[in-house]
């Protein structure tokens, strides 16, 4: 029998949706319908351990129950799909729904806790009237009761992330804006993730982390358990599926704080900002207000290289990264094009955080990549320990225009990991110029650039047209009219034998 696929899960995820069209808007679909899928896997999983536990001890029921209780969660009987779906008529079906999440959050409180506040299946305003919202939830639960998501019948554990970036996709033209929730596509999470080469035993920080995919990418690059998340995210929901998101893969160490990181960052230690060997981010691209007003008496000065515009956040965010790093700590953060360029306050900025030689490389990606925008990004990877460069090679910048490095899909392009990703990857460890594709400079090439960033003055992807044969282009041209006097002779030669 075949593994369940994500795609299989996909299409009932989407089916799902059709409960509430019309309800609500497009954008709360995934906290109603992520949720229950939540709650449908961890029952799954913990079937398929009590199964396995009384395999184990010939159905001894008392001995299975000791097991389950040494498990890393547990489910209260009351709080399981199959309970949930067995009252599917209940006149109170979405009471039942909230006590359930209230009892999961009870009985795996260091993991779980207040990750289900945000989520009401018992709300008049979103979900109608009783006998409507009745209606609507025996459909959800029916429309995930033949899924079978025990572990052993699944192809892969990253069942919350992909189904949330299927969802945003679907919902692409508008959701990823709309929301301001910039979903990272998975492969450019990839990509990030493998540039910033972290290793077992770092204390990795992502401060716009949304569903917690990129951090869950680089603990996978990492390859091991014995690592550090940290994450900070300012939409609620968004937070609670980071939380769910961490629960499923096993990361219960991960801390995950739900608040504006520019305006309250909440990674703390000993009231100071808490430091990281690596931090990752897509923040909102130039995000609007993000509290510029402020930003001159931040307690934790951030901002003494200068305030960014109050209408673009870009460099905050940034320079929150670079604050958050230890001595030798490295960033990388996906940001747009201005960033490189911009004049004014950002310019400043720019131009001191080059000189303090913090800037490792700039890689250019191809348009399209991003849900809920269409413009080309850009990566930016910094590092603390260049400060005090030992070798002329850490005095340098690399810039790699990676713009047509894609695959070509119906919504948006595609970095292909085997090739687009593999050719930036393999440029950027072995450091080197490639005509037309990537460019080593030094500090002083940046100077003489008065430190604009703008990888076509680095990196030079003009191609040159052949030159035209004038002759031989005059001689076609008198072939094409010889041929055209001969055509509009026939012509009058026919248009006459029919009496025109």
């Amino acid at each position: 029998m075949s593994k369940l696929t994500q795609e299989e899960i996909n299409n009932k995820v989407w089916a799902a949706c059709d409960t509430f069209r019309g309800t609500i808007d497009a954008t709360q679909y995934k906290d109603y319908i992520l949720t229950m899928l939540f709650i449908k896997y961890i029952s799954d999983v913990n079937k398929e351990k009590r199964e396995g536990y009384l395999a184990k001890y010939d159905g001894d029921q008392e001995r299975v129950d000791r097991a389950m209780k040494h498990e890393r969660f547990k489910i209260p009987k009351e709080s399981a799909f199959e309970f949930l779906y067995e009252k599917r008529n209940a006149d109170n079906l979405g009471e039942l729904i909230n006590i359930a999440l209230e009892n999961i959050e009870d009985a795996n409180r260091s993991k779980l806790e207040k990750v289900f506040r945000n989520i009401d299946y018992n709300s008049e305003p979103n979900l109608g009237q009783t006998k409507d919202r009745n209606r609507r939830l025996k459909n959800l639960l029916g429309d995930f009761v033949d899924l079978d998501m025990r572990p052993s019948n699944l192809e892969g554990n990253d069942i919350i992330g992909d189904a949330y970036e299927f969802l945003i996709d679907r919902f692409a033209s508008d959701a990823g804006k709309k929301a301001g929730e910039f979903y990272t596509p998975k492969n450019v999470s990839v990509l990030l993730a493998k540039l910033v080469e972290a290793k077992a035993g770092d204390r990795v920080c992502d401060p716009t982390c949304g569903s917690g995919s990129l951090l869950l990418k680089v603990a996978n690059e990492i390859g091991s358990k014995n690592v550090s998340l940290n994450g900070q995210e300012v939409n609620g929901s968004t937070w609670a599926l980071a939380r769910m998101n961490m629960f499923l893969h096993e990361m219960d160490n991960a801390t995950i704080e739900w608040g504006d990181t520019l305006n309250n960052p909440l990674l703390k230690e000993n009231d100071a900002l808490m430091k990281f060997d690596i931090v990752v981010a897509n923040p909102p691209f130039s995000l609007d207000k993000w509290g510029a007003d402020n930003a001159g008496a931040d307690r934790y000065n951030r901002f003494h290289r200068g305030v960014p515009p109050k209408s673009k956040g870009d460099y905050a965010f940034i320079t929150h990264m670079l604050e958050t790093l230890n001595e030798t700590g490295k960033a990388g953060v996906v940001l747009p094009h201005g960033v490189l360029f911009r004049g004014s306050s950002e310019g400043k900025i720019r131009t001191q955080l080059i000189k303090e030689n913090l800037l490792k490389a700039v890689i250019g990606l191809p348009p399209n990549l991003f849900f809920g925008t269409g413009i080309p990004a850009t990566i930016l990877i910094f590092d603390k320990s260049r400060q005090n460069p030992k070798t002329e090679k850490e005095k340098e910048v690399l810039f790699i225009d990676a713009s047509n490095e894609f695959d070509s899909a119906k919504n948006q392009n595609k970095l292909d990991e085997e090739t687009h990703i593999k050719k930036i990857l393999e440029t950027y460890i072995g450091w080197k110029t490639i005509d037309k594709y990537s460019y080593v400079a030094k500090l002083s090439d940046i100077e003489e650039n008065d430190y604009n960033l703008n990888i076509p003055r680095y990196v030079d992807t003009f191609e040159e047209e052949e030159p035209i044969d004038i002759k031989a282009t005059q001689e076609d041209i008198k072939t094409l009219k010889q041929q055209i006097d001969e055509v509009e002779n026939e012509l009058a030669q026919h248009l006459a034998e029919l009496g025109f």
